[in-house]
């Protein structure tokens, strides 16, 4: 299945970047982009969520300078393109995987695209790996450890019913079933002519 193939790589992902746990350390994708694409797309895109989750932690420090805090709002800015961009490759990678499936006359279309539901898997597998750590901090208090497994074992559901969409919405757009419709993000804020504020500037 395909969501089980996401899942290990986005679990390789999440523990080679925690082997030194810093936001600045480098990317090495251990998959060839022309051989092995779609692996390629997964591990870029899961390594921008765990940066950026940690930029996400970052930000929050109430002792932050304002320099340091917009320096780092910048990079969570380029981090969000930067993952709107890759989920769009997915996408790509799968309108011409199955270009040459004829939809049935009943085919029906789905909320989202495959990539935006791997997008949502890829979180997921984030969240899963930081709350096992909060259920297993030692430091922690026991009802802390209790209240973070019970949800832990809500995030462990989820992954397996997502993953089990994924996958069925996959073999649904294969037979026919449904079809792909891709519509890009057209985020507005970071183009120089629809954002007033950066259109004032030139």
């Amino acid at each position: 299945m395909f969501s089980e193939k996401a899942n290990r790589i986005f679990q390789s992902v999440i523990e080679t970047y925690h082997v030194k746990d810093d936001v600045d350390q480098e990317f090495k994708n251990p998959f060839d982009k022309k051989e092995t694409l779609i692996e390629h797309l997964l591990y870029r895109k899961c390594w921008i969520d765990t940066v950026q989750w940690h930029y996400e932690d970052l930000i929050r420090d109430p002792e932050i300078s304002p320099e340091d805090a917009l320096k780092l709002k910048r990079k969570i800015d380029a981090s969000n393109q930067d993952r709107t961009d890759t989920v769009e490759f997915i996408d790509s990678y799968f309108l011409d995987l199955f270009n040459t499936i004829e939809p049935k006359l009943k085919a029906k279309i789905n909320t989202e695209s495959p990539a935006w539901g791997i997008d949502r898997l890829s979180i997921l597998a984030l969240k899963i790996y930081h709350m096992n750590e909060e259920a297993n901090r030692t430091n922690a208090s026991e009802k802390h450890q209790i209240a973070c497994k019970a949800k832990l074992d809500v995030l462990l559901e989820q992954q397996r019913d997502l993953s089990l969409a994924i996958d069925q919405l996959l073999e649904d757009i294969k037979v026919g079933d449904k079809y792909m419709k891709v519509y890009k993000q057209m985020k507005m804020y970071n183009d120089d002519e629809m954002n007033p504020v950066l259109r004032s500037k030139q």
